[in-house]
């Protein structure tokens, strides 16, 4: 054994010996003799050095180099010189990423403006659409929508809507004129030359060009202008401060010869050209390549990474604006053949495809003009640097992080104008005004607008559906040492009682988390069986309704559900009838309304057992009508201890409850003078009512009884209806409100049991 070990630690030795003889003598060697083979190659050659990945992207400075020609000129070292030829081949790596970062980030913002990328599949999208055209407009097709159209328009004469009727004719004839026009050439205003998009893009660089102080500019070169403003900006200047510490454009002879160096890629010629003008700092920099030009790289490869985000998102708008224009150009198809003559969302659906055409031509020049207006700062920050090209690079980075955040602004803002130019126009067509005389009407088939008043009401429920979906996440179980749903009220708690149901029977559970699920099971098994003695005991179909009501409010699983029960000595045909009622409730509760939710489902709970008299089930059913009381009667809002009533008021409403009359025939008047510590008093008193009503028939479901329950349940509901919406209200915090109802809408006013 101790000549195992003492051998494999002499081998260790000597496999650390040979990795650093060859890091230190034969790597360096290796690579400069690669080094000097290549420039010795390029010397007897005669050929341009330059990168082939990016030199088909010909993008050049200002000068005419291309960028794939660059190239970072410093001492190679070689055998005797290590040290350098290190320095060298990491300099080389990240002047590689750099230059490959900002060629991508400079091609792909002139590609998108120039619609280059357009030009490859224009004419097979043109004849897919005129394909497409020839199938679907047909003479059949447009008899058959024009004859709906004037179906609906004969119905809205005959039901006295004449201003409706009118609106419809002329929307019909102006779809039957333009049709024609636009089904010739369906992405014509798209594809062509002159279409929305090109003019949308050539306005927006005449403006950024007029920014720039150019008063007659021509599109087509403005592209290949801002392309060599940010070569230049973002690759030219940069590089010079890196490899030689400062900008050498600013003497002549300087930068004559490091063009014509950078011209050949010849980093050589670089050298010796620095040596020639004069500057004597750029060639010992440049001979002596040091490990702060290693961080200068690091740092320009984060700048150029976030110029190459901007680019993208950049690129992707202006590309997406384009095939959103063509997908909608597709769309209006559709929309002129036949959509167009059919009132409602169809004609909706033909009017949102035209504005978001003309929309996107908008887009395209809000695009353009951002990026004049951000080359321009560029031009103007390098303008104003004098020398210091660096700290203006890590302002240039910040800005760039700045704008990617205000496009994303930009875009949103303009897809809310998008929305509310086509619903205006949408609810123009149909005849009907916004609420108010404002944005809150929404036009039939708009959807969902994305307004910022919109958001602002969702905001809360969209923080509580954000919440919702990482309490059911995995990856948040695990975090909270696997516990599922860890936000629900008891989760460690039904954690235990379902691992105590799981692995008890399991061979490999310990002894202490026995222990621990059995506690829990104990747990249920006592809280469950104190809410049955309060309503009669375990065996009393109350009673049980009451037990399976606590487990529930504890949180615990099915299993564990079902488990207690049974140990409490609940048959299984009992559990399986009380399943069913629950079940039998939730499908009878209302939909989300303007109700006190309590209230609304014990109204349900009540209607669900009185649908289904005499079934096996009704004493279960009476049994859950009777847990939703209860709640109903825990759960409304008591006045605070030692608040002021109005007993003369209270006892007025009791009074008019005792004869058995409405509550409406109370003025209303007086249910708004009434302040929030007397209605709550009144609501108690109701929901107690109830509660004794229920209690009684479901211990004697006669008819009596029944109609008993039912008239304080009216009662209750009538309260319900009169004190919403008062500023008193005394409810309010705990009604179900339904978000996706306009406050206009007549059916959101309607009762739930009418819609059952």
């Amino acid at each position: 054994m101790l000549h195992r070990f003492r051998t494999s630690r002499w081998r260790r030795r000597v496999s650390w010996l040979l990795a650093a003889i060859f890091v230190l003598f034969v790597f360096p060697g290796l690579v400069g003799a690669v080094a000097s083979a290549q420039y010795q190659a390029a010397a007897t050659g005669g050929a341009v050095s330059q990168i082939d990945g990016l030199s088909w992207m010909q993008i050049r400075d200002s000068s005419g180099v291309p960028l794939a020609n660059y190239t970072f000129a410093t001492d190679h070292g070689g055998l005797l010189d290590p040290g350098s030829t290190i320095l060298w081949a990491i300099l080389g790596f990240e002047f590689i990423g750099y230059i490959a970062i900002v060629t991508t980030a400079i091609w792909l913002i002139g590609n998108a403006l120039s619609f280059q990328w357009l030009n490859m599949f224009g004419t097979a999208l043109t004849g897919v659409a005129d394909r497409l055209t020839g199938t679907i407009a047909t003479p059949m097709l447009l008899i058959t929508a024009a004859t709906i159209g004037a179906f609906c328009v004969a119905w809205f004469w005959l039901r006295g809507y004449h201003a409706k009727a009118v609106l419809q004719i002329v929307t019909m004839l102006g779809v039957a004129v333009l049709g024609p026009l636009f089904l010739a050439e369906p992405l014509g205003d798209v594809l062509s030359s002159d279409g929305l998009l090109a003019k949308g893009r050539d306005l927006g660089i005449s403006v950024a060009a007029g920014l720039n102080g150019n008063n007659n500019p021509n599109p087509n070169n403005l592209v290949a202008t801002m392309q060599q403003d940010l070569a230049d900006n973002f690759a030219r200047r940069p590089l010079q401060v890196w490899n030689f510490g400062h900008v050498v454009d600013e003497q002549p002879a300087c930068r004559s010869a490091w063009t014509a160096g950078m011209a050949t890629g010849d980093d050589e010629r670089v050298r010796k050209g620095m040596q020639s003008c004069g500057d004597s700092a750029a060639h010992a920099k440049a001979e002596n390549p040091t490990m702060g030009q290693v961080g200068t790289g690091l740092m320009l490869l984060i700048c150029g990474g976030i110029l190459l985000a901007f680019a993208v998102v950049l690129g992707i708008r202006v590309i997406k604006a384009a095939l959103d224009a063509i997908y909608h150009g597709f769309m209006s198809i559709f929309g002129f053949a036949a959509g167009g003559f059919v009132y409602g969302p169809t004609q909706t659906f033909l009017v949102r495809n035209i504005v978001d055409g003309f929309v996107a031509a908008g887009r395209m020049t809000a695009y353009t003009i951002f990026l004049g207006i951000y080359v321009l700062f560029m031009g103007n920050l390098f303008a104003q640097a004098k020398g210091q090209t660096m700290a203006v690079i890590v302002i240039a980075g910040t800005a760039e992080i700045v704008a990617i955040s205000q496009l994303k602004r930009l875009s949103s803002g303009l897809d809310r104008g998008n929305d509310w130019i086509a619903n205006r126009f949408a609810l123009a067509i149909q005849g009907a005004r916004a609420s108010g005389g404002g944005s809150g009407g929404t036009a039939l088939g708009m959807g969902t607008l994305r307004a910022g008043g919109s958001a602002s009401k969702h905001g809360l429920m969209t923080s509580l559906g954000t919440i919702n979906t990482a309490n059911t996440s995995p990856v948040v179980a695990w975090l909270a040492m696997k516990t599922n749903r860890p936000l629900d009220p008891f989760a460690r708690l039904k954690k235990k009682a379902d691992l105590n149901s799981m692995i008890v029977a399991a061979s490999g559970m310990t002894r202490a988390a026995a222990e621990e699920g059995r506690a829990a099971r104990d747990t249920y098994d006592a809280k469950a069986l104190a809410r049955a003695n309060a309503f009669g005991g375990i065996h009393d179909h109350v009673g049980a309704a009451h037990a399976r009501d606590g487990l529930g409010d504890m949180g615990a699983s099915s299993t564990a559900i079902a488990g207690s029960l049974d140990r409490l000595s609940v048959d299984k045909d009992r559990r399986g009838r009380i399943e069913s009622a629950i079940a039998i409730q939730k499908a009878t509760a209302p939909p989300n309304t303007f109700e006190f939710a309590p209230r609304a489902k014990a109204e349900a709970a009540l209607q669900a057992a009185i649908n289904r008299p005499g079934s096996g089930m009704a004493k279960e059913l009476a049994g859950q009508a009777h847990v939703a009381a209860d709640n109903f009667r825990n759960n409304a809002p008591r006045p605070m201890p030692n608040a002021r009533i109005d007993t003369q008021f209270v006892d007025h409403v009791m009074d008019a409850v005792k004869r058995g009359e409405s509550l409406d025939t109370i003025s209303p008047d007086l249910w708004s003078r009434a302040d929030k510590a007397t209605l709550q008093h009144i609501g108690t008193n109701l929901a107690s009512d109830y509660f004794d009503a229920v209690h009684k028939w479901a211990y004697d479901m006669n008819d009596a009884n029944q109609a008993a329950a039912m008239t304080k349940m009216e009662h209750a509901r009538m309260f319900d209806g009169l004190t919403d919406g008062l500023v008193n209200d005394p409810w309010g915090g705990l009604r179900m409100r339904n978000l996706n109802v306009q406050p206009d809408d007549p059916f959101a006013q309607r009762s739930w049991r009418s819609v059952q």
